[in-house]
């Protein structure tokens, strides 16, 4: 593994660790060190406080790649030392004072935003019957889109409404996927995101919000390059 940063991959909303199952034995068999942390999905400074005490036990540079909600993570957390650099798949990028509710609001909502339910203790959660069409409407494999569907992980109004500090995307090194078929964030702010933020590449996948799992090999292809060139 000489050479080689370390990879910490951080998950999205209304789900865990496990929604890279199709990515993390990809990134293993190539010889990375490879971290996925579990967030607790309570608001965005304890997401990224969870998230910061794990690069902080990393032994190595680190690359810090985030799907969907967990690309605000990384954008929060990244600015800590031994983060070499930042990998945004299908997720938002928000600069200082930004909420993730005031970033997609420069767009009409969504289709999929219908889907969101909030409950009486301030979580959110995507309504389980529609979850397939919401979150994964291309992923193959009835089973796994079901299993997502019912074991996801209630997430906190507060993570979408709390506002983002200084953003790690202006010092550090950032890719970016974009989900052409996204409905949960339009594909449109995620190509102006990808803009913003500078990306050193820009990929564009014809997927749904669930890129980590219906084209595992290619984001694998775009975290090795990543990492490549911040281990270089």
């Amino acid at each position: 593994m000489a050479n080689k940063s370390n990879i910490l991959l951080v998950h999205g909303a209304w789900g865990d660790a496990s929604h890279w199952r199709h990515v993390i034995p990809l990134l293993h068999e190539k010889g990375h060190r490879v971290f996925g942390v579990q967030l607790p999905l309570t608001s965005l400074s304890d997401d990224i406080d969870r998230t910061s005490k794990l690069i902080a036990a990393q032994d190595a540079p680190t690359l810090l790649v985030g799907h969907a909600y967990g690309c605000a993570v990384i954008t929060g957390a990244g600015l800590m030392s031994n983060v070499a650099g930042l990998v945004y798949l299908a997720g938002p990028a928000p600069d200082e004072g930004e909420s993730l509710k005031s970033l997609l609001a420069r767009r009409a909502p969504p289709e999929g935003a219908a889907n969101i339910r909030q409950d009486g203790h301030g979580f959110t959660s995507v309504v389980p019957e529609k979850f397939h069409e919401t979150f994964c409407h291309d992923l193959d494999g009835e089973i796994e889109s079901l299993v997502w569907a019912l074991t996801q992980k209630p997430t906190a109004v507060r993570c979408f409404e709390e506002q983002s500090g200084a953003p790690a995307w202006k010092a550090k090194p950032s890719w970016y996927q974009i989900s052409s078929d996204d409905r949960l964030i339009p594909p449109e702010t995620e190509e102006w995101m990808a803009k913003r933020i500078n990306a050193r590449k820009t990929i564009t996948l014809r997927t749904s919000h669930a890129s980590v799992a219906t084209y595992p090999v290619e984001i694998v292809k775009l975290i090795e390059e990543a990492s490549s060139t911040v281990a270089a």
